[in-house]
């Protein structure tokens, strides 16, 4: 194993991208049969049989059919009430127009449709388009070219993804790779601010969507493999000026802990906790993002947002439950101040970020109707939280678990499996999920209709030897060698439809490749997402039975919409370009026999080149 140093001048020297840089860095090839999982505990999802649709008892935001903001609605259901296209009729969808944007990396955004217009914004350079959907295949009204530093492409973990935009107020928000958070109006495409958030000299990069509440939007910072400090943060629509940061780690004070701080679970109370959970000083470069969602609950006054892993991967550099760092925060939008937290995975071992959607439901639990919010976590289990509170309701697997026994509900804690944690010089083998998750960011879906949550996720497991590792600002830090596989059953992903109350599986769809796109479903009882080789497919939201599909030009990992168009009709649209880090095998042109590139990834993903290629284009489909 070469020093991190010279890994790491190893990997700018070469030319496959200094966004894989990772994939050289304190990440080898472990040299073990393709055969997952040495006997042992394995914790597998429950099936539901004959599962009877319950009445929801919640209600949604009204739904004027456009799609201001990736999640759809603040609870982050990403449900449509329109029904024009159904089970029945869906078969016959045709493609309307296509858009290319001409970029060949990952293309993971949400098209948003505001005033018969539709936003889509691309990877690095992360330019931002507006399609005029009055006119004949929807021509392009405007681009707006932010042109973020070329440099920032270096400190992108996993890809230059961009997650998509948000409308409000006329304006569209989004974030450059580069940390610039930008508000441009709507209509002329003009900037109306710019403002810089994040340093690139200290590995922070961005590639979320921001989410505005109230006049404020909140945007956070990548970087966990680079030892940057975690953070959220809260401009001025108007202005673009910092209104509040809300740091993960550190004292009180940064992370903006106070009176109104009362976490449900005694190890998340206590003084200063974010700086006595670190050895001194480790919490500075401990990590802890925040690039994945952000939900938010108008009557609570209260957004919900996950933190990342901990750095380094290598958990021996950091004894302690490294707070708050992989777990989820409830904050009061108007000060940041935190009012509850809860860590899912204490002192992570295994990269399991608790960044994943956070959707706002009210559901029937144990007899009563109780405000919660459902989270799939890259740990393997689908978490029922009540919202006001932060306690664990359930906690139910929806993967393969043999990292985990269960979360202990009376405690909150996660219950590690001692024999598959990872140990410095030591390879430890059959480790479930693996470091991606049972799922990544890959968001989510719920039908009030069904009652169902319609979740892409992954089936991987893998094997990994830490390292100690050098912290050196700008650089990745990570001290591990990974190597992944699929799980048992000969497959890398699945879509399921799971049923939140009973925490049990009611239908899945294994696939080849993990599933790394989003999900979007609708009052026709249809729900769309896409694979990595290429296929967008229409599937019933009751059974899972494929109704439909499409094969696009490139992997598809972007997030599905739906909207009324000013003819009535009713259309879906999908960002199509394969990348990510599960496809960053062909976006990166990494060598398919180096199964230690992409920090282990390309393992498990050694024949995605077989099945798809690079491209970035825009498809929407509409009924004839």
């Amino acid at each position: 194993m070469r020093s991190p140093a010279k890994s790491a001048s190893l990997g700018w020297r070469n030319g496959w991208s200094r966004i894989f840089v990772l994939a050289v860095l304190q990440v080898g090839l472990i040299g073990l049969q393709d055969a997952p999982a040495e006997s042992g505990l394995v914790l597998q999802p429950t099936v539901e049989q004959n599962y009877q649709p319950r009445q929801y008892q919640g209600q949604l935001e009204p739904d004027d059919g456009q799609w201001v903001r990736p999640a759809k609605d603040y609870a982050s259901t990403r449900y449509s009430s329109l029904d024009q296209i159904n089970a029945g009729n869906v078969k016959n969808l045709k493609l309307t127009f296509t858009f290319s944007t001409g970029m060949t990396r990952g293309h993971e955004a949400a098209p948003l449709v505001v005033n018969n217009t539709m936003y889509i914004v691309t990877p690095f350079p992360n330019n931002l388009y507006a399609l005029d959907l009055t006119k004949p295949g929807a021509p392009m009204k405007w681009v707006y070219e932010p042109l973020p530093t070329p440099a920032s492409q270096g400190v992108a973990c996993c890809d230059v993804v961009n997650r998509g935009a948000s409308y409000d107020d006329g304006k569209i928000y989004y974030n450059t790779l580069d940390n610039q958070t930008v508000a441009v109006d709507a209509v002329t495409g003009k900037e109306v601010w710019k403002t810089r958030v994040g340093d690139i000299n200290k590995g922070e990069s961005m590639t979320m969507a921001p989410l505005v509440v109230k006049g404020k939007v909140l945007v956070g910072n990548s970087g966990g493999e680079f030892g940057v400090r975690g953070w959220l943060t809260a401009l001025d629509g108007k202005t673009g000026k910092i209104a509040w940061r809300a740091y993960t780690a550190g004292p009180d004070k940064d992370v903006l802990i106070g009176h109104r701080f009362k976490p449900f679970y005694p190890q998340d109370r206590g003084q200063d906790l974010g700086v006595k959970s670190w050895p001194p000083d480790s919490w500075k470069i401990g990590g802890g993002g925040v690039w994945g969602w952000i939900s938010y609950d108008p009557q609570l006054n209260l957004i919900y947002y996950g933190t990342a892993n901990p750095g380094p991967w290598d958990a021996e550099a950091r004894p302690g439950d490294n707070k708050f760092t992989a777990g989820i925060f409830a904050r009061d939008p108007d000060t940041g101040e935190a009012v509850w937290f809860y860590q899912f995975s204490p002192h992570d071992l295994y990269d399991y970020d608790g960044v994943n959607e956070n959707i706002l439901l009210d559901l029937p639990i144990n007899g009563q109707t109780r405000k919660v919010l459902v989270h799939p976590d890259r740990n393997g289990y689908v978490y029922v939280i009540d919202r006001a509170t932060g306690e664990v309701l359930s906690a139910n697997a929806f993967a393969p678990i043999t990292t985990s026994r269960g979360v202990d509900l009376k405690t909150g804690l996660l219950q590690y499996v001692e024999e598959k944690r990872p140990i410095t010089g030591k390879v430890v083998r059959g480790l479930c999920p693996s470091a991606p998750g049972a799922k990544d960011w890959q968001p989510s879906a719920f039908s009030p209709r069904t009652g169902l949550l319609y979740i892409p996720h992954n089936h991987l497991c893998m094997d990994e030897e830490d390292l100690q590792p050098n912290y050196i600002a700008g650089t990745p830090y990570v001290g591990a060698n990974v190597r992944m596989y699929n799980a048992p059953g000969g497959y890398g992903g699945e879509f399921t439809g799971w049923d939140p109350v009973e925490g049990k599986v009611v239908w899945t769809n294994p696939d080849r490749f993990p599933v790394w796109s989003g999900a979007l479903a609708t009052a026709g009882d249809v729900v769309f997402y896409g694979t990595l080789d290429g296929w967008f497919k229409a599937v019933d939201a009751k059974s899972g039975t494929l109704l439909w599909q499409f094969k696009t030009g490139s992997g598809i990992i972007g997030q599905p919409t739906t909207y009324k168009g000013p003819d009535g009709k009713q259309y879906v649209a999908i960002l199509s370009g394969v990348g990510g880090w599960a496809g960053a095998i062909v976006a990166g042109g990494l060598d398919a026999r180096d199964e230690s590139a992409a920090l282990g990834f390309a393992a498990a993903m050694k024949d995605l080149p077989h099945y798809t290629n690079k491209g970035g284009m825009l498809y929407v489909f509409a009924l004839p």
